[in-house]
């Protein structure tokens, strides 16, 4: 059996995050082929929440991207819906515990043995020495692969 980081959305989440794609971009816009819109606006939706949300280093951006997946593919939408958002709130909380378990926390700056709480809003350049300094990569790929995983067990209706 594949392990999570191995199926074709974490790879394709992977790829993106070496294109310069911020975490929650990655993670999203592998899922694209679920979603009615074209990848630019989706890449624009999701721009948001790289960094913990804007490098305020609260939220993965990864799990942002995750969640947002999540939510175009089985969310819904009336705000009466009590039941379709309570098993939507279940849904989220369960892949937050999945990503958790594996990672100890899905708070960014956490996982990133930061310090201070909010970071410089200028994005750090991508070099040779951010990709080797940061598991980034490999958050990513978790998430997309969690998620993967998700919806193959629980196909979309």
């Amino acid at each position: 059996m594949k392990t999570v980081e191995e199926s074709k959305y974490a790879r394709e989440a992977g790829r993106l995050f070496m294109e310069g794609y911020n975490c929650a971009q990655s993670v999203f816009l592998a899922f694209c082929e679920y979603y009615d819109m074209d990848f630019e606006t989706a890449a624009r939706i999701s721009s948001s929440f790289g960094g913990g949300m804007g490098r305020l280093r609260e939220v993965c951006g990864s799990v942002s991207g995750m969640f947002m997946a999540a939510g175009y593919i089985y969310g819904y939408a009336s705000p009466k819906d009590y039941e379709a958002k309570k098993e939507h709130y279940a849904r989220i909380q369960e892949l937050a515990e999945e990503f958790r378990k594996r990672n100890g926390s899905i708070v960014c700056r956490e996982l990133l043995g930061l310090t201070k709480k909010k970071d410089d809003p200028a994005p750090s350049r991508r070099t040779e020495e951010y990709y080797k300094k940061r598991p980034c990569r490999q958050l990513i790929e978790m998430s997309a692969g969690i998620f993967h995983e998700y919806l193959e067990k629980n196909p979309p209706k």
